[in-house]
């Protein structure tokens, strides 16, 4: 019998589109791991290449960072252009970290981060805001700061999320994406760019901008076998005669056609996708229909 404490596992994870191992029963392991020891010499606004010291000061502090992974003085930085990389310490004193701060303390951490994300972001592609707390995270300075490091070229996982390889269209308010779990021939996901939970909670320019959305998308369809485009669609929203609380759930819209490869052939949903599991022959990412909006896109 499946368990899974006991039993290995895939799980998806949909925001990235990848499998994760679950191998629960390793924690049965005989490992008794270890505990990091507080350093012993922790001596407040010192930097840590030995050179000076760092102000006085109250509050976060920022200052550049001695070791960059990216040097701005590369003799030739061809695409890669990394100029700023800087340190913030979080509160004056070394040995407290976030969960021992107040929060207006935290607070102003909070402020910092999004001043910086304004100033650098008016000027650079990315900006890169990261804390590694704790040597077995690979934290060399035991002060509790973070690292902001901005750069003009876009790095592999937002590089990832920008392919966007399954967006049909969109407009300011709505996406039209193709399901990664899609079983029809072209189906696609209408969504709202906000959480919203039902039509009339639309605001006038959402319901102007979806007529404008649903017009493009359905004529994108008829384009792309030159013939009248069937399919069935239903909205998926909650009522005010739901009495549970569906605050999780999200406004959406479900097409469904079901031509194949041309005007003629059809994906038949009947014999095995009937009676024993759904089948498709289409994978997202082969969606003939996204290919070609995206060559007008790129040719407009």
């Amino acid at each position: 019998m499946f368990s899974h404490i006991d039993t290995y596992h895939l799980r998806y994870n949909p925001l990235r589109d990848s499998w994760v191992l679950v191998s629960a029963h390793q924690m049965k392991r005989l490992w008794k791991g270890q505990v990091e020891k507080q350093p012993e010499d922790n001596i407040p606004r010192v930097r840590a290449n030995g050179e000076g010291s760092n102000w006085t000061y109250d509050s976060t502090f920022m200052f550049d960072n001695d070791f960059p992974a990216l040097q701005p003085d590369t003799p030739d930085p061809g695409m890669i252009f990394c100029p700023v990389h800087k340190v913030m310490c979080f509160h004056p004193w070394s040995d407290i970290t976030l969960p021992l701060m107040q929060p207006a303390e935290i607070s102003k951490v909070i402020d910092r981060w999004a001043d910086l994300i304004v100033e650098l972001g008016a000027e650079y592609t990315w900006v890169q805001i990261f804390e590694n707390k704790g040597a077995m995270m690979g934290c060399s300075n035991p002060h509790p700061h973070c690292q902001v490091c901005p750069s003009n070229f876009l790095p592999n996982e937002p590089a990832l999320m920008q392919t966007q390889e399954r967006v049909v269209v969109e407009n300011e308010h709505w996406l039209v994406v193709v399901p990664y779990w899609e079983t029809w021939p072209f189906q696609m996901l209408l969504l709202p760019r906000r959480h919203v939970l039902c039509l009339p909670d639309l605001t006038a320019q959402e319901r102007d901008s979806l007529a404008s959305i649903m017009k493009r998308l359905l004529t994108e369809y008829d384009k792309l076998f030159e013939v009248s485009f069937p399919y069935s669609m239903r909205w998926a929203a909650t009522g005010s005669y739901l009495k549970e609380d569906m605050s999780h759930l999200q406004l959406h819209a479900h097409y469904y056609p079901p031509l194949l490869r041309s005007a003629t052939i059809h994906k038949f949903m009947v014999g095995y996708e009937m009676l024993a599991n759904e089948q498709r022959d289409l994978t997202p990412e082969q969606n003939e229909l996204v290919e070609k909006i995206k060559q007008q896109q790129h040719q407009q």
